[in-house]
């Protein structure tokens, strides 16, 4: 008997049978699935989008209608699952990009055309029962000897992205995406009334270039009102988000009830930032009255600014350097002096870059929240063009890009002062 061995038989269940090894079974099963299915998803989903959009565009132009495929749905169905069965086989798929992968030999080295073409024809029985996933390594990958792997560039010269699948299939979602825009927005009989008659609007533009000096100190007071609305929601914009920031910072919030409240502001946020200045200056106003109007339209811009600085501010958040944490961590400092001295340090200057940028905006919004009655330059513009005073709106727009380049101008410096 060979030195080491041992003298007696083991007892007991075999490792493949015990409880660990069940366990290990369905967790790496699961990952697998994960995976797997995850690639397959996005395949499909971007293939299903170029396809729909490419049959869109070809229905729009050959008939004028409104379709989104040539075929029967299920044919439709069968196709984007083959298409995203090839690409995967066949090259560097949407979703091996997401996922960071390749399919490379076990080896490492490139696939061959043989085991490609068995990679895909096993693919159907594996991926699409869904079950077989859950052998590691999966059916498809043992029977052709491939398996995906990290994707590395080291030891590899780039490609151009014309020699790779990815790069082709964004070339053709953009060019069908584009010509999917450009005819839903623009037709030839806009193209013809674009460029012959553009002599209808004369009389506004000698109305724009001769003012009414009669109004001038009303749109002046009218232009401090929409100065003071912008100031004051982004202000008070400012002293909630700072600190919502912080909440909505993902490598900030950590644990189970952290995560949960990134999430909640981070979804209230998008929802609040989704909806137009001029939609939530519409709600105020009839929530707070036409007589407030000014006040409903700075309500309109606070919330408005909240949900935006707050997205601005977390993900500055997010992106600052770990290294100075943890340094300032290791001396022993406790979670206030590490915001203190490792955090704020690199947030002031990108936290008032934005709340400057924010103002800038903030300034041409308040006059779009006066046209539907916010208040402002804005209400005093719509007034004059309902009315067709022509004379007294241009005079109030050239009050409105003297005040917007002037906030432009001086922010820009602001902004480098800071840099």
């Amino acid at each position: 008997m060979p030195p080491g061995y041992p003298k007696v038989y083991p007892k007991g269940k075999p490792r493949r049978m015990s409880l660990d090894a069940v366990a290990d079974f369905f967790y790496f099963g699961f990952r697998n699935l994960r995976k797997q299915l995850s690639i397959a998803v996005l395949d499909m989903g971007a293939v299903a989008v170029l396809w729909l959009l490419m049959n869109y565009v070809i229905i729009r132009f050959s008939t004028g209608q409104i379709g989104y495929t040539l075929v029967p749905w299920w044919i439709f169905g069968v196709g984007v699952v083959e298409a995203a069965a090839l690409w995967e086989s066949f090259g560097r798929s949407f979703g091996h990009r997401v996922e960071r992968l390749e399919l490379r030999r076990t080896d490492g080295r490139e696939p061959t055309l043989k085991q490609r073409v068995l990679y895909w024809l096993l693919w159907h029985v594996s991926v699409l029962p869904l079950f077989p996933l859950l052998l590691v390594p999966s059916p498809h990958e043992r029977g052709s000897g491939l398996e995906l792997r990290p994707f590395t560039m080291e030891g590899r010269v780039p490609r151009p992205w014309w020699r790779t699948s990815t790069g082709i299939y964004v070339a053709w979602l953009m060019g069908a995406a584009l010509t999917a825009a450009i005819s839903v927005t623009i037709s030839w009989e806009d193209l013809v009334r674009l460029f012959t008659r553009a002599g209808t609007t004369a009389k506004f533009w000698r109305s724009f270039f001769s003012p009414d000096t009669s109004i001038i100190l009303k749109t002046i007071r009218e232009l401090v009102v929409t100065v003071f609305m912008a100031m004051t929601a982004t202000s008070f914009a400012v002293l909630v988000a700072v600190p919502l920031s912080f909440l909505a910072a993902r490598n900030l919030m950590r644990g189970v009830v952290g995560r949960f409240i990134y999430t909640v502001i981070r979804v209230t946020m998008s929802i609040i930032r989704s909806i137009e200045p001029v939609v939530w200056a519409i709600f105020f106003l009839v929530w707070v009255g036409a007589k407030l109007a000014p006040f409903a339209g700075v309500l309109a811009l606070f919330v408005h600014s909240v949900s935006d600085l707050t997205k601005l501010y977390a993900e500055r958040l997010e992106s600052i350097d770990p290294g100075l944490i943890e340094a300032i961590a290791a001396t022993g400092a406790n979670r206030l002096q590490i915001l203190r001295y490792a955090v704020i340090p690199q947030i002031v200057n990108p936290y008032i870059s934005f709340t400057l940028y924010r103002w800038d905006i903030n300034i041409r919004m308040a006059t779009v929240v006066g046209m539907v009655g916010g208040g402002g330059i804005g209400q005093a513009l719509f007034f004059y063009l309902t009315g067709n005073l022509w004379k007294q709106a241009g005079t109030v727009m050239l009050f409105i890009i003297a005040l917007v380049w002037g906030i432009d101008y001086l922010s820009a410096k602001l902004r480098a002062k800071l840099a």
